[in-house]
């Protein structure tokens, strides 16, 4: 982490422990606002950013994906509704109360499990893909990537959406550049990304997929067959 970089005149450390205590109090005592923010924030492109993961999965229709950090369940509704099994895992017990009153309202129960990304109790080689969507620094810790390698099967794979910003014109690598200085929950990530996950044993590579008013970042994590 660049403890160097400071936003309007806080030292980094000061600013980043407020943006995570800030996202630490969404996830949980205020994670009945999570979409709400989430929708205001992007102006609507949150869940189009979130969605661009579907764009890279290889695994096909029918086949149990497991997601990291399932949050409100917004995308455990997207991938039933694309035909895949799901089984989804978050610490929160407020994300999973939200998630399971969302499934059922849509009449799509899925498995939701609470535990933490660097422990998963699932078996060795169970599942084909991986998603995680919007993640704190904990989805590249290397405890997390082990998992995520351990239960993936030969030639899954593991997608992170990272962040998505607005953009005008041609600028969407200029804007996630500067979005990686404004939020936590946007970085900051180490530069050293690519080298951990394939540390980890992955193939890796960042994807930046441009939408008509917004960008997302993504990494695209292989393991080798």
């Amino acid at each position: 982490m660049n403890t160097r970089v400071s936003f309007r005149g806080l030292p980094a450390y000061a600013w980043w422990g407020l943006v995570r205590f800030g996202f630490r109090l969404l996830y949980n005592k205020l994670a009945f606002a999570y979409d709400a923010v989430a929708w205001l924030a992007s102006r609507g492109e949150w869940w189009r950013w979130q969605r661009t993961a579907l764009n890279y999965l290889t695994a096909p229709p029918g086949a149990t994906v497991l997601e990291l950090a399932h949050g409100t369940g917004e995308l455990q509704r997207v991938l039933r509704r694309a035909a895949y099994r799901t089984v989804a895992l978050d610490l929160s017990p407020a994300m999973g109360r939200l998630a399971r009153r969302k499934l059922h309202r849509s009449h799509l129960p899925a498995p939701l499990v609470r535990g933490r990304g660097q422990a998963l109790p699932f078996a060795d080689r169970c599942f084909p893909a991986v998603i995680s969507t919007f993640p704190t620094e904990f989805i590249v810790e290397p405890e997390t990537l082990a998992e995520a390698f351990r239960v993936l099967s030969p030639g899954g794979r593991m997608i992170v959406v990272f962040n998505g910003v607005l953009t005008g014109g041609g600028a969407a690598r200029r804007a996630l550049n500067l979005a990686y200085r404004v939020t936590g929950q946007r970085g900051p990530w180490p530069d050293t990304i690519l080298s951990r996950v394939e540390a980890a044993g992955f193939h890796a590579r960042i994807v930046i997929e441009e939408l008509p008013r917004s960008a997302a970042l993504l990494l695209l994590a292989d393991k080798p067959g």
